[in-house]
């Protein structure tokens, strides 16, 4: 009899992560080695979140809180919820965990029974199935190819659901192809889920701050008010604000469900650290003038790989409204080989030639859902982004 659980079997480890992994071995070993695998800015948490972090140590705020997060930063949520995407919430809808990845994880545990549906649009954030296979589920995956714009479409959506469906996942704008959805294709697929009451929809805007050509950030519940019960809003601090290694993710929704993803985190987490939810206060309530100074930045990057990516032989790129990643089709190199001879079959041999030829990191699509694709993040400087997108660019004429 194994030692380790069977349920372990039905999962694999981060690919995003091992990839930003072997980068790092690489690095470390005196490779030459660009990593455009990373999910996470480079630019440094602002000032006055760290000092907001400071104080609240020298205030010694340092014990325990509740599980649910602090009462200061659950009502910075709801401040927030109803200033930026006009929903009301009150305290007790407010889960805080440790990062988007836990409230993810809490719901579909406090949820899903064995064999229940979760409807996953591919390409999809990596963690999306696994978690889902942990809790029992079963993922539905909905296909949305680069013709559709990465986007889910109200009739695939409809076919899709079954009387097992407990949840929809969204995720707008999307890692790891940075589409975001319109007010009118969002409320194309509410005016889908209003039909169907079993259904829920849990959201992931994680992204919502970053969003780029006038593009106008929506959610579901905020478009839909016959979603509003049946919703899970999850949103976080780690992207917007720079705050990866700080770990808070927050969801509001329903009070049953709220209280049945804080049973599960009592037992797990307790709760998030109590200085980061110090930080986060701050981060919510002070001053935002930085997401556009930086979203300008990345702006700049996204039009910079975008064009070196589409003059590559055998890629294509499409322009992505929000994020910070590109999912370029490599459609174009696959049957070819490399150099040495070796036979590019798949996107996953296509990232590894990137790693082996010319040290450039990125993550194969086949993690993702939807393949021949590669997921390149431009979190990064620009002259390390032109040098990358040079060498794939050498990398793609050299293939025979």
């Amino acid at each position: 009899m194994s030692f380790l659980a069977d349920k372990l079997s039905r999962i694999k480890p981060s690919p995003t992560i091992a990839v930003s992994t072997k980068a790092a071995e690489l690095k470390a070993a005196g490779r030459d080695v660009i990593g455009l695998g990373a999910g996470e800015p480079d630019f440094d948490t602002p000032q006055h979140i760290i000092d907001a972090a400071v104080k609240a140590m020298n205030e010694g705020k340092t014990r325990y809180t509740a599980v649910a997060g602090t009462p200061e930063l659950r009502q910075a949520i709801c401040d927030k919820l109803k200033r930026d995407n006009e929903l009301t919430y009150t305290p007790d809808q407010i889960s805080v965990g440790c990062g988007g990845k836990q409230t993810i994880y809490n719901a579909l545990m406090a949820t899903l029974n064995d064999g229940d549906e979760v409807i996953i649009p591919a390409p999809y954030w990596v963690s999306y199935p696994d978690i889902t296979l942990l809790a029992g589920g079963v993922p539905v995956f909905v296909d949305c190819p680069a013709e559709s714009n990465f986007k889910m479409q109200a009739a695939d959506l409809e076919a899709a659901i079954t009387d097992k469906t407990k949840w929809v996942i969204l995720n707008s704008p999307s890692n790891p192809t940075g589409a975001a959805y319109s007010r009118d294709e969002m409320k194309a697929l509410t005016d889908v889920l209003v039909k169907y009451d079993h259904v829920h929809v849990m959201t992931d805007d994680m992204y919502e701050l970053i969003t780029y050509d006038d593009f106008e950030f929506v959610t579901p519940a905020q478009i839909e008010p016959k979603l509003f019960d049946r919703t899970l809003t999850l949103n976080g601090v780690s992207k917007a604000y720079s705050m990866t290694g700080w770990r808070v993710g927050y969801a509001a929704g329903p009070v049953e469900l709220i209280k049945a993803m804080n049973k599960i985190q009592s037992q797990s987490t307790t709760h998030t650290c109590s200085i980061a939810q110090a930080a986060a206060v701050e981060a919510l309530n002070g001053p935002h003038d930085f997401v556009a100074e930086r979203n300008a930045v990345f702006k700049e990057r996204r039009d910079i790989v975008v064009k070196m990516l589409n003059e590559a032989e055998g890629l294509e790129c499409k322009t992505p409204e929000g994020a910070f990643y590109v999912y370029p089709s490599c459609a174009g190199v696959i049957g070819k080989s490399t150099p040495d001879g070796k036979a590019i079959k798949t996107d996953e041999d296509f990232v590894t030639y990137l790693l082996e030829a010319e040290g450039v990191a990125a993550v194969h699509g086949e993690a993702f859902g939807l393949s021949p694709h590669f997921r390149v993040s431009y979190a990064t400087s620009n002259e390390a982004l032109i040098e990358a997108c040079t060498r794939i660019q050498r990398a793609c004429a050299a293939l025979k």
